[in-house]
């Protein structure tokens, strides 16, 4: 699904320059789920921003689903933020005041999706991250923090992309909230299949991944599998957890 081969970011010029990524190369296979994890000023906010269409870098080339990002045009770039990325942030991002399903809309409205269709595919993606339906008509301000982010994935889910890119998903919840986002995202790439990137400082969150990609200064630093026994009791405790902790 991603290549990644010596990309560079400079940004500035002559003495004020600062190269925020140093020749970063990898490949992400269709179905893994991936974390990219680093201190702060080690690139993976760069990264994240590339991966997400959202900047182009200075050098190298960077190819999703086979196509080189750098070629696109704008419009391009657009079109596949809106139909082939899905997006989850920190901050959520919700309409506060707005109903979870049709939070949950928003994307396929953008898209010009015929309203039948949009509620039938809004159901589905909720249902898919737990939520039920005794929730989709409360307004988000109502909701507890995991289940507004499991909202906000739903929403990222919505348009059925090939990728979904993760910024510090848990960065807002306690830990106990975080390990049923973090839980729903293992569900979505175990069952469903979903190709997930977790951006995240925390090497905590970042083993709940089945891959860790690790940057320092602007380089990647390790790249390894991380721990199968972890992932595994994190992952059989999520249903129990979230009906428990969300109640």
């Amino acid at each position: 699904m991603i290549k990644v081969n010596a990309i560079t970011k400079t940004y500035g010029s002559s003495d004020t320059a600062f190269q925020a990524l140093k020749g970063v190369s990898f490949t992400i296979e269709d179905g893994e789920f991936v974390a990219i994890m680093g201190p702060s000023g080690s690139g993976k906010s760069t990264l994240m921003h590339i991966l997400g269409c959202l900047d182009t870098p200075t050098s190298g080339t960077y190819l999703l689903d086979e196509k080189d990002v750098s070629t696109l045009t704008d419009e391009e770039l657009a079109d596949i933020r809106r139909l082939h990325i899905g997006f989850v942030f920190q901050a959520f991002n919700l309409l506060p005041r707005t109903t979870v399903i049709r939070n949950v809309m928003l994307p396929l409205v953008y898209a010009g999706i015929p309203e039948a269709e949009r509620e039938d595919r809004s159901r589905k993606a909720l249902l898919a991250v737990g939520m039920t339906e005794t929730h989709f008509a409360h307004k988000s301000n109502q909701l507890s923090g995991g289940q507004i982010q499991r909202v906000a994935i739903a929403r990222a889910l919505v348009n059925d992309p090939s990728l979904i890119l993760a910024d510090e998903p848990t960065g807002n919840l306690d830990t106990k909230t975080g390990e049923i986002v973090l839980g729903t995202f293992q569900k979505l790439n175990r069952e469903h299949g979903r190709t997930i990137i977790l951006i995240t400082h925390e090497h905590d969150v970042a083993e709940y991944a089945e891959r860790i990609i690790t940057l320092r200064d602007g380089v990647i630093v390790s790249d390894s599998k991380s721990h199968a026994r972890k992932r595994a009791q994190l992952h059989q405790g999520y249903d129990g957890q979230a009906k428990h902790h969300e109640t």
